[in-house]
């Protein structure tokens, strides 16, 4: 490996390019950083972020995507996705020669089972909670037929752009703590109480349980009651989140309950994938649960990510046998807890799938070029094939130009055939 680049990527929003210039934004991730590919939002979620060197310096993102949908592929589906504003002048297209041109690889960032416009206007289409609750209009419900037809849909019509790789975002489900935006909960709640407030218990996939020999009535009941007891003054749960501990506080039915679902995303993603092969590009899973553990301080804390991805409906070493790459967020400030989930997920996954790590340079994860270098390092020593590194939009460029200091320790260690740490 001595003297070869190491695979990365930056992620950018077709904001940032729009906002900045397509050449400008190339030429500092390929040129300045040293990275190897661009992973652009093709399908992507409402937001407002402060873009500390872009134009706007706070840019609204949308629900929806960044191409035309091909009619082939979405006509006559109930769930059509939004079309952001300026994709009649096909930006993707201008990304995909401008990283031709350039030799660099393009990968299509796509979320897909996260979308507040869709779950507002078709309510039936998200999660339904034990109360009979539509309480997430954010999360569209990975069991619901149309979501499948949709999902399928836009994993077939990202990759037709000829993406190198289809990143796929939101492949699962979601958590109550991110089922709209601007939430409130005044309630103490442990952690078992939040994860049960998330809990799907939609026809399809009590269907889908019922089908495996759970009892999905009973599960409903048992998380109704468990719920209700807290919401009305009732003390906590534990804040240890684990199959046994849900097995403890609602009974084996809820446990099974819960795993159950872990197949319906195996089985909704295996299809995607295929599909995504099939028009000619790869499909990369991207694993949400270092975002949910890590996401707002950099402090992630329990078990490792790969142990509590189940939570998500996620089964790391079941998905490898269907995806031919895997992506992990691997948001910790501590090199030494982002080195362990990250040997977690190689664990979990053996050696079949493409292993991809996202980094951030930036605050609350990282405070300067030697702590990215030494995480870089660290990731790679634990069993990544490839490190990312997000986002290119929110991060001031002070921080950004960490990555070619990191990415260029890496290369001069791998010259000099250092040992792993």
């Amino acid at each position: 490996m001595a003297g070869k680049p190491v695979e990365s990527s930056v992620f950018v929003g077709v904001e940032d390019l729009r906002g900045e210039g397509t050449d400008v934004v190339l030429d500092r991730v390929v040129n300045e950083f040293g990275a190897t590919g661009v992973t652009v939002a093709a399908a992507y979620h409402r937001a407002r972020d402060l873009t500390p060197h872009g134009s706007p310096r706070v840019t609204i993102r949308h629900d929806g995507v960044h191409f035309i949908p091909d009619d082939d592929l979405f006509g006559g589906l109930r769930l059509q996705p939004p079309v952001q504003r300026g994709a009649n002048e096909h930006p993707l297209r201008s990304l995909r020669e401008a990283t031709t041109e350039r030799g660099v690889a393009l990968s299509g960032w796509t979320v897909f089972c996260h979308n507040t416009t869709l779950g507002e206007a078709n309510p039936d289409c998200t999660i339904e909670n034990a109360f009979g609750e539509r309480g997430s209009p954010a999360d569209l419900c990975p069991s619901h037929p149309d979501v499948r037809a949709y999902a399928l849909a836009l994993g077939r019509n990202v990759a037709r752009l000829e993406v190198d790789e289809v990143v796929a975002e939101s492949l699962h489900f979601g958590t109550f703590d991110h089922g709209y935006h601007h939430e409130r909960c005044f309630v103490t709640l442990g952690g078992i109480d939040r994860f049960l407030l998330g809990l799907c218990f939609c026809m399809f996939c009590t269907d889908f349980a019922k089908q495996r020999g759970v009892d999905a009535e009973t599960a409903r009941v048992v998380c109704q009651q468990s719920l209700a007891a807290v919401l009305d003054g009732g003390a906590p749960s534990s804040d240890k989140v684990s199959p046994e501990g849900v097995a403890i506080y609602g009974g084996s039915v809820l446990a099974d309950y819960t795993t159950s679902r872990v197949q319906s995303v195996t089985e909704l993603a295996t299809v995607v994938s295929e599909a995504v092969t099939e028009a000619g590009s790869r499909l990369a899973f991207l694993d949400g649960t270092g975002a949910v553990k890590g996401y707002a301080g950099g402090t992630p804390g329990g078990r490792l990510a790969a142990d509590d991805a189940w939570q998500l409906g996620v089964d790391p070493a079941g998905l490898g046998q269907h995806v031919p790459a895997y992506s992990v967020l691997a948001y910790a400030r501590d090199t030494a807890r982002a080195r362990d989930d990250v040997a977690a997920y190689r664990a979990a996954l053996g050696g079949k799938p493409q292993l991809r790590v996202v980094l951030r340079p930036f605050l609350p994860d990282t405070e300067s070029a030697a702590h990215l270098a030494a995480k870089v390092a660290a990731v790679i020593d634990a069993g990544a094939d490839a490190v990312d590194f997000y986002h290119y939009g929110l991060a001031p460029l002070n921080d950004l130009r960490r990555i070619p200091v990191a990415l260029q320790a890496l290369r001069d260690s791998e010259t000099r055939g250092d040992e792993p740490r």
